[in-house]
């Protein structure tokens, strides 16, 4: 069944009468940060069309679909006209590009046009991007191209069906109008759902100006929201590091799981939440290289896929700097030696979440100290052998069933292969547990589908210069459901053709 349901053509789309309980708001963001944004009027979309809506989500919301089908739903999800109740805003935040501090970055071309309380009682940010300028554009027009709009729509779907902690998205609008980038683009909204939109850069866009009262009323704001269980400790604030570190440690183990390289790991793309943001330059890899960089400005690989630990435990010392003054008021030394502390921690805290994620993907579950050694000799097989990071996990399945050739075709080096094989069903008898019952774990845990690049290209070329949205369609069918082996689906199983150019992809929408 397809969760996600479109109205690709302009006709077909029959208004219904406005529920006035539709969209119903809450804006604790406005309320209680006055001062941490601009508010936001109306945005021009000549002639808003719903492309598609995230049904499921919609329903976990507790949103009407009929309601967000409407006309007049439409125009609120492209920006044309604010719905009851709702306080559009652009946040500020500063952050890390790269490695240079940009004091003044902001919501450029996203408005937050409200919260919803989900039918679990969750708080959730409803943001529009790519609905048009805001004070934090910086000459840019703040809208969207319906190509970047649909990747996102499709990658952060794709995340969510692997478990991964992400964004989500609600729905995708054309706006009527085109912009321009290196040609005119059909124009395009995504309405994208978050816990809150809150990054390590929000807390820098004040700590770089001395506002340690701003950055207090920001992190009594976060932890309420996101850390509840720590308003009353003592040392709240050193722990609201900790707890954002042990969130952030256990996310990028999940990305290095699947083979996930977000492209731009800045300071202002790491949630508080401890979730997914922006899906620009991101790619999953075909073939394993640790060295696997896709974005076209990373010339330097600083986002790399080994690379990503590492900037993993980078952002969160900035973090740590725009907390010292509420760590410790009194001492900033003591200050800077605690929260060095919770900053060294996080190496073994990656490594234990990305050790349960790899041992699980190799059909593991008692942990022995020789694992570790075990899964880094398959991945330096596996990049030896040029061996694809999915199709080689997903195999193992089959070589328990005793089909080691699956297993082995990935690789152009058989030997190595074979031999990580043999040390590999040597330690599942470690296990004691039945086989039907690691090879359904192993199912479980590996994935068929992924966005592959070339096929996330086919669809998006399709849709924009040919108005044909049967491949993007299709696509979204197969990563939204990544562990149901699909009939004559084949071709989305594997990675681009030997020959093909590298892929490359670029920021901004």
């Amino acid at each position: 069944m397809n969760e996600h349901s479109g109205n690709w053509q302009a006709e077909g789309h029959d208004p219904l009468t406005p529920d006035p309980v539709g969209l119903k708001f809450d804006n604790s963001f406005a309320r209680s940060l006055e001062g941490f944004y601009v508010a936001i009027g109306e945005n021009q979309s000549p002639d808003p069309k719903l492309v598609l809506l995230n049904d499921a989500l919609a329903s976990e919301l507790g949103l009407d679909v009929g309601f967000l089908r409407s006309e007049h739903a439409v125009d609120i999800l492209s920006g044309k006209h604010k719905a009851e109740g709702s306080s559009p805003l652009a946040q500020a935040y500063a952050g890390h590009q790269f490695g240079g501090f940009s004091p003044s970055l902001g919501d450029g071309r996203a408005m937050l046009i409200g919260e919803i309380i989900d039918t679990n009682g969750s708080r959730r940010d409803l943001q529009l991007k790519g609905s048009g300028r805001t004070p934090f554009s910086r000459g840019g027009d703040g809208k969207a191209a319906l190509g970047p709009v649909l990747r996102e729509y499709l990658v952060s779907e794709a995340m969510h069906a692997l478990g991964i902690p992400t964004t989500r998205s609600l729905a995708a609008v054309t706006t009527g109008e085109n912009v321009f980038r290196e040609t005119a683009l059909p124009g395009a909204v995504l309405t994208r759902v978050a816990s809150s939109h809150i990054r390590v850069g929000t807390f820098q866009f004040f700590a770089a100006r001395g506002q340690e009262d701003k950055v207090r009323q920001l992190a009594d704001y976060a932890i309420e929201r996101h850390y509840p269980e720590l308003i009353d400790h003592p040392e709240k604030y050193l722990h609201f590091l900790r707890a954002v570190g042990r969130r952030q440690s256990r996310l990028v183990a999940k990305w290095m799981s699947v083979g996930f390289i977000h492209g731009v790991m800045n300071t202002d793309n790491m949630t508080i939440s401890g979730e997914t943001i922006d899906y620009g330059p991101c790619a999953f890899m075909d073939s394993y290289r640790a060295d696997s960089v896709f974005s076209s400005i990373d010339e330097m690989g600083r986002y790399a896929y080994r690379m990503q630990p590492t900037i993993l435990q980078w952002n969160l010392a900035r973090l740590a700097e725009c907390l010292l003054s509420l760590i410790d008021p009194d001492d900033r030394d003591k200050a800077i030696s605690v929260a060095t502390e919770e900053i060294n921690r996080i190496p073994q805290e990656y490594e234990a979440a990305w050790l349960d994620e790899m041992r699980s993907k190799i059909g593991l579950r008692k942990p022995l100290k020789d694992d570790k050694k075990l899964i880094e000799t398959l991945l330096q097989v596996m990049e030896d052998g040029k061996a694809d990071f999915t199709q080689t996990f997903r195999s193992l399945a089959k070589a328990l069933e005793g089909d080691r050739n699956v297993f082995l075709s990935s690789f152009s080096q058989l030997a190595d292969a074979e031999s990580w094989l043999n040390e590999w069903h040597a330690r599942l008898e470690k296990e004691n547990t039945a086989i039907d019952a690691m090879i359904q774990s192993l199912d479980a845990k590996n994935p068929i589908y992924i966005p592959r690049n070339h096929l996330v290209e086919e669809g998006l070329e399709a849709a924009v210069s040919s108005e044909d949205h049967l491949p993007f369609e299709q696509l979204l069918s197969h990563v939204t459901e990544p562990y149901a082996k699909k009939p004559k689906s084949e071709r989305y199983e594997v990675g681009a053709s030997a020959t093909s150019a590298p892929y490359v992809t670029y920021c901004g929408t």
